[in-house]
């Protein structure tokens, strides 16, 4: 029973959070997502909160402290303090819109 639980849990998880609770990002895989960041950045700057460097590099500071609260809430079972490509990505995410 516990593992259909799980599987529904799983299933209802958006792309980018089965990404993080499989945490199976290369370092390939991660320059390809850092490629698509910047052309998003190009094509949709007025959809980013954090536009100049300054503001970003701030943001990234700031998510980059609460990441692990992230994690906890969504029940992910992932170490923030165990650096991964993975961890990366989400951080960059999160502060293209966290304010």
């Amino acid at each position: 029973m516990l593992e259909i639980l799980t599987y529904i849990r799983y299933i209802g998880l958006t792309k980018i959070e089965k990404e993080i609770l499989e945490n199976t990002m290369t370092r390939i895989e991660f320059i390809d997502f850092l490629k698509e960041f910047r052309k998003d950045l190009k094509e949709n700057k007025s959809n980013w909160e954090n536009k100049t460097l300054e503001d970003f590099i701030e943001a990234m500071e700031v998510y980059t402290e609460d990441i692990q609260g992230y994690y906890d809430n969504m029940k992910m079972n992932i170490d923030a303090d165990k650096p991964t490509w993975q961890n990366f990505k989400t951080i960059l995410e999160g502060v293209k819109i966290y304010e």
